[in-house]
């Protein structure tokens, strides 16, 4: 896989995990005919764009049942690159085990932290231990390599039938709602069709003064702007201003959205526009 996207980088679309993870799931929804390069870590995933080697980055920023993906907040800004499409996928996670394998063999579950959590309730009630793993599909991998009946994955069935595991029970997430929403990151800013509904994602710091967010944040009530997403999160472990990651619906150039990035501004340190893109779902 990786030595087919090496040889044609403007095919290529990376992703964070092993082939069979989640993200590699979003890569062949969004992106059919293109070529999955997997990557190490997200970093490497935007790294392999940064550097010309993929066309397009694939990243999980949420899910509905765990939150906000650790470390993407910070790596989005800090990468130069543009959001360009977003795009969500139903997480349907299977307790894959070695063929034969009955669920009561199974004492350790091992996957990603985000998968292990969202299926928390279920393993606890089966008595199974939850063993964090870098991703998904390599703790697939894992299981597979060790040849130890009492090891599961917590993965995808894409997983299970690329590394030949049995689907011991499918669908053990907590929450029948559990969807991870990706976006997709290119050099290039994107072009959204004149008449599609459409988000944009930006990230700003307040100026560290008395009702800051507030001021910062009124230019959006006052022009009729829908805020969908306002998330702070502190940066170097620094107890000082928070920095802020919105998303919200309409284009920069549109009159109202102008005017409330032109209010935010005047109360903010600095405003970075991360991407303007089609809405893959209404909010």
């Amino acid at each position: 896989m990786t030595d087919a996207a090496n040889a044609a980088p403007q095919r290529a679309i990376s992703f964070q995990g092993a082939p069979g993870a989640y993200s590699h799931q979003a890569v062949r929804e969004l992106f059919p005919d293109m070529q999955p390069l997997p990557c190490f870590t997200f970093a490497d995933a935007i790294a392999a764009v940064q550097e010309g080697r993929a066309k397009t980055a694939v990243i999980p920023i949420e899910n509905s049942l765990h939150g906000r993906v650790a470390d993407i907040h910070f790596l989005l800004p800090e990468s130069g690159l543009h959001i360009t499409r977003e795009h969500f996928v139903r997480v349907q996670h299977c307790l894959l085990a070695l063929p034969g394998t009955q669920l009561s063999d199974i004492k350790e579950a091992h996957s990603h932290p985000q998968a292990l959590g969202q299926c928390r309730q279920r393993l606890k009630k089966w008595g199974i231990a939850a063993r964090p793993q870098v991703d998904t599909a390599a703790s697939a991998a894992l299981v597979l390599e060790g040849r130890d009946p009492s090891r599961a994955a917590v993965a995808s069935r894409l997983a299970g039938e690329l590394y030949g595991l049995e689907a011991i029970e499918t669908g053990i997430e907590d929450a029948a709602h559990n969807t991870t929403r990706f976006v997709a990151l290119s050099q290039e800013p994107g072009v959204p069709p004149a008449e599609a509904a459409v988000m944009t994602t930006l990230t700003f710091e307040v100026r560290s003064v008395p009702a800051a967010l507030f001021k910062a944040l009124g230019g959006f009530a006052t022009n009729g702007v829908n805020m969908t997403k306002l998330e702070s999160y502190m940066r170097g472990g620094q107890f000082t201003a928070a920095e802020f990651y919105v998303d919200i619906e309409g284009r920069p150039d549109d009159e109202p959205v102008a005017r409330a990035l032109e209010e935010l501004a005047h109360f903010s340190k600095w405003v970075r526009v991360l991407g303007t893109y089609e809405r893959a779902r209404e909010r």
